[in-house]
């Protein structure tokens, strides 16, 4: 038994939940991932895992290994990559989820050069704008926008993106167009929310360097980063968004930037991991690529314009 893989495979199966889920990240048979679990316990002499029809659970016994195979396994990978030669280039699968308007339209073009410089990388790009559980399905690393919701995980900061606001010629002929923050209340707003959380984010501006928010009557509420902006355009109300996103719209006109001079705060764009990913080379240069992605000029020029 190669106890190594078994500590891996272990690993992956209390992390997803599920022999199948784990074989199925791991690219093993399933038939493999069972038996290397039974000559695991037959090792140990301890029984590791749970097993129900719905679910798989560790063990207290289980619990207990799996706390030091993750350190154990973190060490490895961190001896690894201080001795492995400079010359041997990180490769295997590399996990990553992105919001959907930042990966189509900024990170995917700029992505044929990570590869180009790691062609052993193989790349599994999931695109949502949801929290992603990253230890239960199996994610390496994540970029999100705003601060981070969970205090678990490595946040490490990549850039700040300009916030503005606005909304689409129609809605401004028919309502309007508020040129200081007392002009709001004869406005309405478009609010985003949080599928998780139900989470409401209305509007807010800086103001003597203080961030404060403004409740409008709402025109309609949805939770999703596309849809957002979609029912913008269709003329329902305000809008607040990072500049990247509206920026084709507004060089053609369907949307207007509007109290410019009340912008909102800027919105942080962080890369997340687990602490005991942190050590993986796939994970570290990704990451490096996109802090040195992130301070080149052109790219700023399209964050904020």
């Amino acid at each position: 038994m190669d106890r190594l893989n078994a500590m891996r495979v272990f690993t992956r199966i209390v992390e997803l939940g599920g022999f199948a889920k784990a074989a199925d990240s791991l690219h093993m048979p399933r038939a493999s991932v069972t038996i290397l679990i039974k000559q695991l316990e037959a090792h140990l002499g301890v029984q590791l895992l749970q097993r129900t029809t719905r679910q798989v659970s560790p063990t207290l016994d289980g619990q207990a290994y799996y706390q030091r195979c993750v350190s154990l396994l973190a060490d490895l990978d961190e001896v690894e990559a201080e001795f492995s030669s400079a010359n041997i280039a990180p490769k295997g699968v590399l996990r990553i989820d992105i919001p959907v308007g930042f990966g189509r339209m900024i990170l995917i073009p700029a992505l044929p050069e990570f590869s180009a410089r790691y062609p052993m990388i193989d790349l599994e790009i999931g695109m949502s704008d949801r929290p992603v559980d990253l230890i239960r399905e199996g994610v390496d690393c994540v970029l999100r926008a705003g601060p981070p919701q969970d205090d678990s995980l490595v946040a490490r900061p990549l850039t700040r993106m300009v916030q503005v606001t606005c909304a689409s010629r129609r809605y401004l002929d028919q309502y309007g167009t508020p040129h200081t923050l007392a002009d709001l209340p004869r406005h309405k707003v478009i609010e985003y929310f949080s599928a998780s959380s139900n989470k409401r984010y209305g509007l807010e501006f800086m103001i003597d360097g203080q961030v404060k928010d403004f409740s409008l009557p709402k025109a309609m509420s949805i939770n999703s980063a596309d849809g957002y902006l979609a029912a913008c355009e269709a003329g329902y109300g305000l809008v607040q968004t990072p500049y990247y996103h509206i920026a084709e719209q507004l060089r053609r006109g369907t949307l207007l930037e509007v109290l410019k001079s009340y912008r909102p705060p800027a919105m942080a764009l962080l890369a997340l991991y687990p602490p005991h990913r942190q050590m993986s080379r796939r994970v570290r240069v990704f990451v490096d690529w996109l802090v040195e992605l992130c301070a080149r000029k052109e790219l700023l020029e399209k964050l904020n314009g």
